[in-house]
């Protein structure tokens, strides 16, 4: 057996279980309110165990109808929280509490002390369904948290070195054996970042795509940041794009309304890339905003 042979035969049960887990993160529904928040039993964050390294988050929509999904990413000596949700009191959101849990089993499996371990909190972008449980992290040991600002993302990130430029270059977060990529997104927000993570082939994206509406502030922003992102997958394998909401129903071109508290049937979280395609190519057809609606994505211009 030739040495190409070996390394495809090698590679093809990590493909594998790969393709298996995605399988399973796409048919999985996650906890999405309730007709009677009264009633509801739901735990006030979901925990999705996508690997021992790897977590969703997702806030329950009868704490808050906007119900952010949170990605916790552990590394060898670090871990990456992107965003913090929509709801600052711990009593009805407790997610640094959360978290430190998923930090200490993290820790005992690697058999390290959990202060071995930096925090990082990050943000896909600053908008208060985002930023709000940032309290809960402020003055606690270990924690490196991020303003969401502009300026302090783009230092955070360094880009207010000459070497790199926003939001035209990427960058890298090193975790410790994980290795991601920093992708400025401006266009829903200023300050908006992509997060590409080789491990599983997930390009994180925030608001600026998922499956619902898509608020685009800055029209020619947005459009370059989609063409960036495209320009990306060509040279990167992506298999997810994992945004922050689901605002679609299962069924094609039907999203909930604003301030739903009850979203049964919901579409699944993660898009694939054939969607960004799809949401390149009908940028590209529109010189000036205007709403799109299709099967599984609104292209909602605002500005």
């Amino acid at each position: 057996m030739n040495k190409l042979l070996i390394l495809l035969f090698l590679l093809l049960p990590s493909t594998h279980v790969l393709a298996n887990k995605q399988s399973d993160l796409h048919e999985h529904n996650f906890i999405h309110g309730n007709e009677s928040c009264e009633n509801n039993t739901d735990p006030k964050i979901e925990i999705y165990e996508y690997s021992p390294y790897t977590y969703i988050l997702r806030q329950n929509k009868c704490t808050h109808y906007e119900a952010p999904f949170i990605y916790v990413l552990f590394g060898d000596n670090k871990v990456l929280i992107q965003d913090t949700g929509a709801t600052k009191d711990t009593a009805k959101f407790p997610l640094y509490s959360v978290v430190m849990e998923l930090v200490k089993k993290y820790a005992l499996l690697k058999q390290k002390s959990i202060n071995h371990f930096e925090i990082i909190v990050s943000h896909s972008h600053s908008h208060s369904d985002h930023i709000a449980g940032d309290e809960q992290f402020k003055n606690k040991k270990n924690i490196s948290l991020i303003t969401p600002t502009s300026s302090s993302v783009q230092s955070f990130y360094g880009y207010d070195q000459d070497t790199l430029k926003w939001p035209s270059d990427n960058t890298n977060l090193e975790l410790g054996n994980r290795n991601l990529t920093i992708i400025p997104i401006p266009g829903h927000q200023s300050e908006s970042i992509a997060i590409y993570d080789p491990k599983h082939k997930w390009l994180l994206t925030g608001d600026t795509f998922y499956p619902g509406r898509l608020y685009i502030k800055n029209w020619q922003k947005y459009k370059l940041s989609i063409s960036r992102l495209v320009s990306f997958s060509k040279s990167h394998p992506v298999l997810a794009i994992m945004g922050t909401h689901i605002e679609m129903s299962d069924k094609a071109g039907i999203d909930y309304p604003i301030g739903s508290t009850y979203q049964p049937n919901e579409a699944p979280l993660p898009l694939e890339l054939n969607s960004l395609l799809k949401l390149n190519a009908n940028l590209k057809l529109n010189t000036t905003p205007k709403k799109v609606v299709t099967d599984k994505f609104i292209i909602y211009p605002i500005d």
